[in-house]
């Protein structure tokens, strides 16, 4: 896995999102102190070993979809591990004003 120091941060953010949440990869971000970088976290969090405990499942894009094509192998292991949190996954997409995590504020 590729060192990079914000990594840190963007794993701290994303290991706090609690269970029945969802935060997107712009909200990762500026959580990080990275505002802008939606990209950055989802490139970290794509470097993941394939055994991480990181809950990187709860990080979705800004839509409130899922990022993977639709039915792909990590398409159907996120929604699955969100559904068993309680997260609600209709259609690909999340409800954002229902799941998302109010943690901070966005840049």
């Amino acid at each position: 896995m590729v060192q990079n120091p914000v990594y840190e941060l963007i794993w701290q953010v994303v290991g706090s999102i609690p269970p029945g949440s969802v935060a997107t990869y712009g909200q990762v971000a500026s959580l990080a102190g990275v505002c802008g970088s939606a990209r950055l976290v989802g490139r970290c969090l794509s470097q993941l070993p394939a055994d991480t405990r990181l809950p990187w499942f709860r990080v979705i894009n800004a839509s409130g979809k899922i990022s993977f094509p639709v039915g792909s192998d990590g398409y159907i292991r996120q929604a699955e591990r969100l559904q068993k949190e309680g997260v609600v996954v209709l259609n690909g997409r999340i409800n954002l004003a229902t799941f998302r995590w109010h943690a901070g504020i966005d840049c």
